[in-house]
C-alpha cells in the first residue's frame, strides 16, 4: 500500500577554526517518479545563505550555495514529504543479445563500464558470469547480489567514503555504499547495465504513524532489463515503498549528498542524522 513519509536529513560540519568561505552542493531532494511523488521539499542552511537549484547531468536535483563570510560551523537541513507506492510487476526479461544491442546504441552504455570505484579483479567477474550462467537478467541480479551479500557483510565502521568495491570484497565487510558498488561491478561484468541509487530506506516496514524513527541514508542499485528495475543487495530484496530515491549515477561520486570546498583548517567528519516519520 502507498505510504507518506516525512524525512529530515541534517548534516552538521564543525571546523577546527572558522572557515573563511565555503562553496557547497547538496543532493538531498527526493525525485518524483512513477512510483514516488515528492509532495514537499526544502533545504535550509545555517548560517543563512542564498540557495539555487538545478538538475545535473544524471537527473538529480542539486541545491547550491556559497558562504562568503567566516563561519565556525555549517548545518544543512533537508526536509521532505514523499508518497511512495509498491513496485509493479517486473517487466518480461529481454534476451541477453537484445540488452547488449540496446546498451551499445544508447546512453545505457554509460552504466555498462567500470569506474574507479566499481572495478573488480577479472577472476571475480568471471565467477559472477559462472553464477549467472543460464539465468535470465532478473534471476541474474538475485544470484549475483546473493554472491555479494554472502561475501561482504554489512558492518558499519569497517569502511570509509573512499573504499572501493575491490577493497570491500577483500576485507569482506562494508556498508550499503560498498555493497552497491560491488554489485554494480559484477552486474556490469556479466553484461547488465546498472546504476547506483542514493536515497533513503525507512528502517521499519510496519512503522507506527506519526512516530519519529532514526534512520540513515541508503544505497542500492537499478539494472536495465527492458526497463529500469530496483534491487537492494544489502537487504536482498526489490526496492519497494520503503525506499525513497534521491539520485542515480554511475557510482557514489555522481550522487554525493553533500560536497564542497572551503578555505580554512581541516576539521573532523560531518555529523549526519536522518529521521523518518510515517504520516500515511
Amino acid at each position: 500500500m502507498a505510504r507518506r513519509l516525512r524525512i529530515r536529513h541534517i548534516t552538521r560540519v564543525a571546523y577546527a577554526q572558522a572557515a573563511v568561505s565555503s562553496h557547497n552542493e547538496v543532493r538531498m531532494t527526493p525525485l518524483t517518479l512513477p512510483g514516488q511523488t515528492t509532495l514537499d521539499a526544502r533545504v535550509a542552511i545555517s548560517p543563512t545563505a542564498t540557495t539555487w537549484s538545478y538538475w545535473d547531468y544524471w537527473g538529480t536535483q542539486v541545491t547550491g550555495f556559497d558562504l562568503m563570510d567566516p563561519h565556525a560551523d555549517l548545518t544543512i537541513t533537508a526536509s521532505s514529504l514523499v508518497e511512495t507506492h509498491p513496485p509493479g510487476e517486473l517487466p518480461a526479461a529481454p534476451p541477453w543479445a537484445e540488452i547488449a544491442e540496446e546498451t551499445a546504441r544508447s546512453r545505457l552504455s554509460e552504466f555498462a563500464s567500470p569506474t574507479p570505484r566499481t572495478t573488480m579483479p577479472a577472476e571475480l567477474v568471471e565467477k559472477a558470469r559462472q553464477v549467472a550462467a543460464g539465468l535470465d537478467p532478473h534471476e541474474t541480479v538475485v544470484a549475483v547480489s546473493s554472491m555479494v551479500a554472502d561475501r561482504v557483510s554489512y558492518l558499519p565502521g569497517t569502511s570509509t567514503v573512499n573504499t572501493s568495491a575491490a577493497e570491500a570484497w577483500e576485507q569482506g565487510a562494508g556498508v550499503c555504499q560498498e555493497i552497491a558498488h560491488v554489485t554494480l561491478a559484477l552486474l556490469r561484468g556479466v553484461g547488465l547495465p546498472a546504476r547506483y541509487v542514493s536515497g533513503y530506506l525507512h528502517p521499519e516496514r510496519d512503522a507506527e504513524l506519526h512516530r519519529p524513527v532514526a534512520g540513515q541514508s541508503h544505497a542500492w542499485v537499478e539494472y536495465w532489463a527492458g526497463d529500469w528495475c530496483g534491487y537492494d543487495p544489502t537487504n536482498r530484496t526489490r526496492a519497494d515503498e520503503s525506499h525513497v530515491v534521491v539520485g542515480r549515477g554511475r557510482d557514489y561520486d555522481d550522487v554525493t549528498p553533500h560536497k564542497g570546498v572551503y578555505r580554512g583548517v581541516a576539521g573532523g567528519p560531518p555529523e549526519v542524522t536522518v529521521e523518518f516519520t510515517r504520516v500515511g
